[in-house]
């Protein structure tokens, strides 16, 4: 089982300093949030993209890919009625499979609540129509440059749209793009009907990623939660993407959060 862990644990470390503090750790790979690194990827020359893959490669580590796409820069938005801000929004999302390819990544992962909301009066068709139009139209991109975007469903505590796997598989079937597909939160999925397990068992040999972290935010490790099932259960279906820690929550310090997510998951993990 390969284990990342995502690059805003330690916020606004230098990321060649964040390279070196997860392989110390023991983590195969850093998941990268594109606003810790720049308010647009945009502006990230050839050069500088070629120091970051340089220095993953200098510590050990490889660049899983991208998530929390549209944090940044402001203004995107994926279910908007505004059609230049969908055209914009989508444009985005051509550039940072550019920067993701760049720099190794594989995969990119689509959470953003706040920009992908139903903002009333929107409906959810409406909705649902102007987020497979931007999720297609950057299809041919994603396939020239080797990157899959992963459809993340959330809570409802966090968005008003996609809030279930099924929902998010059905977002990709509709599109039938093979560098469009889903993937699996552990926080979001104890939201789910199925729960963890059920929803795990039913979608990962499907899921091209999967981020472990504690319902409660926490880091795997921080708060009880027994990783052992949830990782067997995901073992079971033949799962061959990351497996990348994503907490939000960092106390009692960034250091601890990983080292104790990376003991968590491999003692979790066993011989898998």
């Amino acid at each position: 089982m390969k284990l990342a862990i995502c690059n805003e644990v330690w916020r606004d470390t230098p990321i060649e300093t964040i390279f070196a503090k997860a392989a110390a750790i023991g983590f195969d790979g850093v998941e990268l949030a594109p606003f810790t690194l720049a308010d647009s990827v945009e502006t990230i020359s050839a050069d500088r993209r070629r120091e970051i893959v340089k220095a993953a490669a200098d510590a050990g580590v490889e660049i899983v890919g991208l998530h929390w796409l549209f944090v940044s820069p402001k203004g995107l938005h994926l279910t908007t009625p505004d059609e230049t801000v969908r055209r914009r929004s989508a444009d985005y999302l051509k550039a940072l499979a550019d920067f993701c390819a760049d720099v190794g990544g594989k995969v990119m992962i689509f959470g953003s609540p706040g920009q992908r909301d139903l903002v009333p009066p929107v409906t959810y068709d409406e909705g649902w129509a102007r987020a497979k139009e931007v999720y297609a139209a950057a299809a041919d991109t994603l396939q020239a440059r080797g990157v899959t975007l992963c459809i993340e469903a959330l809570a409802p505590a966090e968005t008003n749209f996609i809030q279930t796997a099924d929902e998010a598989a059905k977002m990709a079937d509709e599109i039938g793009h093979p560098n469009i597909d889903i993937m699996l939160d552990v926080k979001a999925m104890a939201s789910m009907p199925d729960g963890i397990i059920g929803t795990t068992a039913k979608f990962g040999s499907r899921a091209k990623h999967y981020h472990v972290n504690d319902p409660s935010g926490k880091g795997p490790g921080m708060n009880g939660t027994e990783f052992g099932p949830i990782l067997d259960a995901l073992a079971k279906t033949d799962f061959n993407g990351w497996v990348s820690a994503e907490p939000f929550d960092y106390k009692p310090d960034p250091d601890t959060v990983a080292r104790t997510a990376y003991e968590t998951l491999t003692a979790a993990a066993g011989n898998r």
